[in-house]
């Protein structure tokens, strides 16, 4: 034990101690890239962000496109998609800083929103639903074209990739009143890039409505769905069909929501009611170009 104090002691003499609290900063250029590569697979994108405003060094490491692709994925929680056309890091910034479609048009109808989530569409035709019944919905998936009217919508030509859902609370398009309470539901789902793209920023893509229709009666809810056709019969898309699982009870007025890897469906609980106007809104990256964003709105009657 005396030679080893010894031993220790002799070490540190050789150690003047103004080197002793510089040492950290004179060896940090060799801290190995790796280690700091995985600490920061573990931050959220404010706690990179400040961490890559500390030093040159960091910035660098920081800015490395795979820690931007990681983080994205990791908080959307999704599969990578196949290819992407813009820089991950600009990709995060759409899905994270807080904005959604009518922050950009329709400031004035909107009042509420909140974040569903985010799915995958993997194949190019997608079927939106008011109706929440496994059996009416496997039977839809045969559609060959898509319906003008009724309680299904099949979407062909739609953007494959990464998918966000917002749920947003607007005010009913034909009110101009400044106190209305909002009497429209909207199921708002956008590919991942539509922010980023210039048509969509310069106004040129716009929605089209593709399909609407009346419930001319008391309804219990308004519902909404959005689904991969190609992934139907998927176990994971089964627990948006388990609707008593995730729905509100009768006396629960407030709208929930439900994604799975490759759908997302919403409910709201209603009142006494006179019925629901529904619409089915597309919006094309140009005249035939593909579907990249979907809304299915609810209005009261």
């Amino acid at each position: 034990m005396g030679k080893r104090l010894r031993r220790e002691r002799s070490v540190c003499a050789r150690i003047s101690p103004r080197s002793r609290y510089l040492a950290p900063h004179s060896t940090f250029c060799c801290y190995e890239e790796d280690v700091w590569t995985a600490i920061a697979r573990f931050l959220s994108g404010r706690s990179l962000v400040m961490l890559a405003l500390t030093s040159k060094w960091f910035y660098r490491l920081v800015m490395d496109e795979s820690i931007w692709k990681f983080a994205c994925l990791r908080d959307l929680q999704v599969p990578e998609p196949k290819q992407v056309t813009f820089k991950w890091i600009s990709l995060y910034a759409s899905a994270f800083d807080g904005s959604h479609s009518y922050m950009f048009r329709q400031q004035d109808k909107h009042i509420d929103w909140m974040r569903i989530g985010a799915f995958s569409l993997d194949s190019s035709l997608a079927l939106l639903t008011e109706s929440l019944s496994p059996m009416g919905i496997l039977e839809a998936k045969n559609e060959d074209k898509i319906l003008e009217s009724g309680t299904y919508c099949v979407l062909k030509n739609i953007r494959t990739g990464i998918w966000i859902a917002d749920l947003q609370l607007v005010r009913c398009p034909i009110c101009d009143l400044t106190n209305c309470e909002g009497t429209m539901q909207t199921l708002d789902a956008r590919h991942i890039e539509l922010f980023l793209n210039k048509g969509y920023q310069d106004g040129k893509w716009v929605y089209q409505v593709v399909g609407a229709h009346d419930i001319k009666e008391n309804t219990e809810a308004a519902s909404g769905a959005i689904f991969d056709v190609k992934h139907l019969k998927d176990s994971s898309t089964s627990a948006i069909f388990d609707v008593k699982s995730w729905v509100g009870k009768p006396a629960d007025w407030q709208p929930k929501a439900m994604v799975t890897g490759h759908a997302v469906a919403v409910n709201t609980n209603l009142q006494k009611n006179e019925g629901l106007h529904l619409k089915y809104h597309v919006m094309r990256a140009g005249a035939d170009g593909e579907v990249v964003s979907i809304r299915i709105s609810q209005q009261l009657l």
